[in-house]
């Protein structure tokens, strides 16, 4: 058996697609069918009536719209507005760079990471325009 007498395998088949998640005892049967059903909606939102094709030729969107659904075997979010908001912010700055933009199991998202690079930016500035006045009041 896979994985030992603990682990179940959960599926849902939506047309031709099969989705297949496999858990331990402790998780809801339920709950993996919802998670399932928010992972393909949000593969529906974003590649617009999603098929294997899809699923084949963009397994990076795919794998990025996972990662802003789970991470480390959490469910970060259930919120359909949130993920494709992420995920299209993800590929704007994909297609701006020319690289990924989100780090897969990031959860955040590319807005999160550019707020966080924004802020560092900020703190540091501030630190060094502190600092440079401080030094010219006391004369160094």
């Amino acid at each position: 058996m896979l994985g030992g007498k603990d682990t179940r395998i959960i599926y849902r088949h939506y047309a031709t697609l099969y989705f297949v998640f496999v858990v331990d005892e402790a998780e809801s049967e339920l709950g993996i069918l919802d998670l399932i059903q928010v992972f393909v909606e949000s593969l529906d939102r974003c590649f617009e009536n999603v098929c294997e094709l899809d699923l084949i030729f963009h397994f990076e969107d795919v794998h990025n719209i996972l990662a802003e659904v789970i991470s480390g075997g959490m469910v970060l979010e259930t919120n359909l507005a949130e993920i494709v908001s992420a995920v299209n912010e993800a590929n704007k700055l994909k297609k701006r760079t020319g690289t990924m933009a989100t780090i897969a199991g990031s959860g955040a998202g590319a807005v999160a990471r550019d707020l966080g690079a924004n802020l560092a930016n900020t703190v540091t500035n501030t630190l060094q325009s502190t600092v440079s006045a401080t030094f010219r009041r006391s004369g160094f």
